[in-house]
């Protein structure tokens, strides 16, 4: 059968299928790659209407139909941004790409901890280089604004000149930039998250992008394995400059939440639902410290419509999510989509910008609960 004349109603059920059954069955490198497959070749889960407009975002300069977002990890090499926008993501981020292609880290390096749904990875930055993405980029007509992760090769000499590089690169085809100085999977990478270094970094950065001839916003990615001093040493650094956002977090190297499950002390970043208090806390402690004003992206075991708002009312502008389709299904993104506006119109609001930061204190605290 030609894939392109499939109804909607079996080309929905294909995936369905493939996301919750046949893919819990693959290896879990295998699993994703046999997913981003079945993306290239059409098999897009169809809509099941236009986004509401309660869920109408501006992020950044950006406009979104919606606010949830695909993030980085899912497409590293800007393979399906153009499926994920037809799916109905708000935004998608391709990457993290380096300058330089690289392999990674040995397989498997990818583990699932079905009791707790969550992930654990060490993949180190897998990906075919700055020289593909950004053919690619320019080949594809997006559905939804794109943004580029950007990250350092491994055995690079010079990381903060490696992301330069990533912002001279791709400021001309991304709707925005990501700088991540968080994964846990490249040694010395976290380093830049100390005041002196990123204090650099973000000088160095944010200078290349306005030599550019098109401006595009800058988000910073931090990880949520931060000390106060370290979140107030953030804050420190980004408040002066002209960083567009946040995005809070990356994958913790605290397994604690999981421990004695299968797989549960593999090395590298836990993502996934037993993320969720923790990126959640250190959400809403960087709004306390940042204000207002910053653009703020919660990512972090987002995994229901219950999960998001919470992120929302924990003050983050906008979401993404990732680990949590592994055992929701490509389908969570509508699920969460509908839930958001329900609860918008519940509350006898206009739109989901309306929750950002009401509950912000008490996520800080460590006292937040999931909205009923």
């Amino acid at each position: 059968m030609i894939l392109s004349r499939l109804s909607p109603f079996l080309r929905n059920s294909f995936l369905l299928n493939l996301t919750r059954d046949a893919l819990l069955a693959m290896e879990p490198e295998t699993a994703h790659r046999a997913t981003i497959m079945a993306l290239k070749i059409g098999l897009v889960p169809q809509l099941a209407s236009e986004d509401a407009p309660e869920l109408r975002t501006k992020l950044a300069g950006l406009d979104l139909s919606n606010p949830v977002g695909m993030a980085a990890g899912f497409d590293k090499n800007a393979e399906v941004f153009m499926a994920l926008g037809a799916m109905g993501v708000g935004f998608a981020e391709v990457g993290t790409v380096t300058p330089r292609p690289q392999d990674g880290n040995p397989r498997p390096r990818l583990f699932r901890l079905i009791q707790s749904e969550g992930v654990i990875n060490r993949m180190g930055f897998n990906n075919e280089g700055h020289e593909a993405a950004l053919q690619r980029l320019r080949e594809g007509d997006r559905i939804a604004p794109t943004g580029v992760n950007i990250g350092a090769n491994k055995t690079s000499q010079d990381f903060v000149a490696d992301y330069v590089a990533g912002v001279k690169r791709f400021s001309g085809v991304a709707d925005y930039l990501t700088i991540n100085i968080s994964s846990p999977n490249t040694p010395g990478l976290r380093g830049l998250q100390d005041k002196e270094m990123l204090t650099r970094l973000l000088a160095e950065v944010l200078d290349e992008r306005e030599k550019q001839a098109r401006r595009v916003p800058v988000f910073l990615k931090i990880a949520p394995d931060l000390d106060e001093k370290s979140m107030d040493d953030i804050a420190a650094a980004v408040t002066p400059t002209r960083l567009d956002g946040l995005i809070v977090s990356n994958t913790t190297i605290d397994h604690s939440s999981v421990e004695g499950q299968p797989n549960w002390n593999e090395q590298g970043g836990l993502s996934g639902k037993p993320l969720f208090r923790l990126a959640t806390q250190r959400l809403a402690q960087m709004r306390q410290r940042v204000g207002p004003g910053l653009q703020i992206i919660g990512v972090g075991g987002v995994h229901s419509p219950e999960s998001a708002l919470a992120k929302f009312q924990a003050g983050a502008n906008a979401i993404q999510l990732y680990s949590a389709l592994v055992y929701g299904g490509l389908e969570l993104l509508e699920d969460i989509k509908l839930g958001l506006a329900r609860r918008v119109r519940q509350a006898g609001r206009s739109n989901i910008s309306e929750f950002v930061g009401e509950r912000t204190d008490a996520w800080a605290s460590g006292r937040g609960i999931l909205p009923d």
